[in-house]
């Protein structure tokens, strides 16, 4: 019998949460129409409730974006995407003291190609606890 993660830890958030929210091409709004924007706020809400039973977490949302477009503009996009993943969590009652955000454009995709599919992985907010 293997254990799980450790409860309240980062592998605990990624397992049994999600720690990532998707946008469509060029956007930061999460409730547009993207085909994904119920499972990102179940992905959200399941965050605020996993942070109200583990009051020690804290948590960094870095937003980031596909390789199109200028790396100030994806700077800025990518801060956009955490800042609205961030707010999400914020008016849900998670304390601002509790969530910090940063940037990483284009720099650091999770896919990797010049593709739709690999886009559209990369055009996301990483929640992890810090």
């Amino acid at each position: 019998m293997t254990a799980g993660p450790t409860a309240g830890s980062e592998e605990d958030l990624v397992a049994n949460v999600g720690d990532r929210i998707f946008y469509d091409y060029d956007k930061s709004n999460i409730n547009g129409t993207g085909s994904r924007t119920t499972s990102n706020m179940a992905t959200l809400d399941k965050q605020v409730a996993w942070l109200a039973q583990y009051p020690q977490a804290n948590l960094q949302v870095a937003g980031n974006c596909d390789e199109r477009g200028t790396e100030d503009y994806n700077l800025a996009l990518g801060q956009k995407r955490a800042s609205a993943d961030a707010n999400y969590l914020m008016a849900k009652g998670v304390a601002k003291a509790r969530v910090t955000t940063i940037s990483y454009g284009k720099d650091r995709p999770v896919a990797l190609g010049s593709n739709e599919d690999s886009w559209s992985q990369n055009r996301n907010a990483i929640t992890s606890v810090k």
